[in-house]
């Protein structure tokens, strides 16, 4: 076990990595308006600037974790940071949507490493009764990212242009790189293998299906496109569940799916995220579209929401140490549904900001409480040696939600609205926060599957000044 020094280290330069993607996400997300008029994107098109990130984080992040085993987590956490900071160059000279998508996707490849990795030092570096501890400490730095995100898009686009959200990410990478290969211990598990077949497998049933619902917003779920994209789908998943019952080395072993804390956790991570990124998305341009916010404005009033994940993350984790994950998981996610079921009552065309004022902070209270829980029982339910491996399935599954809530909720906005105008919009906005609510929902009843957990407190030693 680490000693106190390296801890530190490691904490802060996992955080780092948090950091940048979060702080990428949000500020994209208050972007995507000034981005459809500068491009002339589309909706698909809007909807791929989320998803290519997200879908190619989500396909790598397992083999990332195989990686980092085999050649270092240390090493390749601070290669993943390095991509992902010339990633981010590219997206910010970018003169094209196809380029902005095309660098988006390649962010996703060292998101991959990073967010794997980080999340395998770090629970690494502390035994078990002080995890939940230090998943707190690290959500907080991600929500420090979380609730600067939509502010910060909002100074740039005002004050520059948008293609300057994405130079934040180049001295942050030319920063930590270093101190990284300097100071965290390096981990290896070289009998490690990647599960080739089943990674080929997932990924593109996952990418058939993430098409499929990106394209019923224009083309209808009738379409032959649509249905047959969604088939094979389907076919590639299936395909991926059968080699999985039999494959040497599985991408997820079987041993980790007989434990139910690892499985519920998973789905419940999963549906968290779906929710969760379904608000990303559109609150953001709700303000901007429906309400008629400028993007300082709306990033000022973002934090409202946002600023939460602060506050609440650090205690929740610590909490859990103490009674386990499961309540704060469920009373999180109930939470945050009730706030979007409130929000899609009330809100209209033009309203005042205090309308969403209300469900924004209990909304981000809720998730708040779920997030920290979600990450710290997955990896509570397995041995240290299957770490990096349960932080890799675990941001998987936490970025397949983000593009299925996405994908899902945006299909439904097309087909109950549009950006014709303020109107419009929230009459697709409003179905489409009903259908993140019925996620949320969901995750809160894979929730209760969680076993009850309590954890023995660190006991507190008095030092003699």
């Amino acid at each position: 076990m680490l000693d106190a020094r390296h801890r530190r280290w490691v904490i802060v330069l996992t955080s780092i990595g948090s950091f940048m993607a979060a702080l990428d996400t949000l500020v994209v997300s208050t972007a995507i308006p000034t981005i459809r008029g500068d491009l002339g994107a589309s909706l698909p098109q809007l909807e791929w600037t989320v998803n290519a990130y997200n879908l190619t984080l989500a396909v790598l992040l397992v083999p990332a974790a195989v990686l980092g085993d085999r050649f270092g987590r240390a090493r390749c956490y601070a290669i993943g940071l390095g991509l992902f900071a010339v990633a981010s160059l590219g997206a910010a000279v970018a003169g094209s949507v196809d380029t902005l998508i095309a660098m988006r996707a390649l962010q996703g490849a060292g998101g991959a490493l990073v967010l794997t990795l980080g999340l395998a030092l770090l629970t690494g570096a502390f035994p078990a009764e002080r995890r939940g501890q230090a998943v707190g400490l690290y959500s907080a730095v991600t929500g420090i990212a979380v609730a600067s995100g939509p502010l910060l898009g909002g100074l740039v686009i005002g004050g520059l242009d948008w293609h300057w959200i994405f130079w934040v990410n180049v001295p942050i990478g030319a920063v930590a790189v270093p101190l990284v290969l300097r100071h965290v211990p390096e981990v290896r598990v070289p009998d490690s293998t990647l599960d080739v077949p089943g990674v080929a497998l997932l990924g593109g049933g996952c990418l058939a299906l993430v098409w499929a619902m990106v394209r019923s917003a224009t083309q209808g779920w009738s379409a032959s496109e649509v249905i047959g994209t969604a088939a094979v789908g389907l076919v590639l998943i299936g395909a991926f569940v059968a080699w999985e019952r039999r494959a040497p080395r599985p991408l997820i072993p079987a041993a980790l799916l007989a434990r139910r804390g690892f499985v519920a956790g998973n789905v419940a991570a999963f549906l968290t995220l779906a929710s969760l990124f379904a608000a990303v998305f559109f609150y953001g341009q709700l303000l901007q579209v429906a309400f008629g916010d400028s993007a300082l404005e709306a990033g000022l009033r973002l934090m409202a929401w946002t600023g939460t994940f602060i506050l609440v993350a650090p205690v929740a984790g610590t909490l859990a140490d103490r009674i386990g994950e499961r309540p704060l998981l469920v009373a999180g996610l109930t939470i945050q549904a009730a706030a979007m079921l409130w929000f899609a009552g009330t809100v209209t065309a033009g309203g005042d900001y205090l309308d969403a004022l209300g469900p924004f902070v209990i909304g981000g209270i809720g998730v708040s409480m779920a997030v920290p829980c979600g990450q710290s029982a997955v990896v509570a339910a397995v041995e240290d040696r299957d770490v990096g491996t349960a932080s890799g399935i675990n941001s998987t599954m936490r970025e397949l939600g983000g593009v299925f809530g996405i994908s899902l909720t945006v299909a439904v906005f097309g087909a109950y609205g549009g950006y014709g105008s303020p109107a419009e919009f929230v009459d697709g906005f409003v179905p489409a926060l009903v259908t993140a609510a019925a996620l949320s929902f969901a995750g809160a009843l894979a929730g209760l599957a969680l076993p009850a957990r309590r954890r023995t407190p660190v006991p507190v030693v008095a030092v003699a000044s």
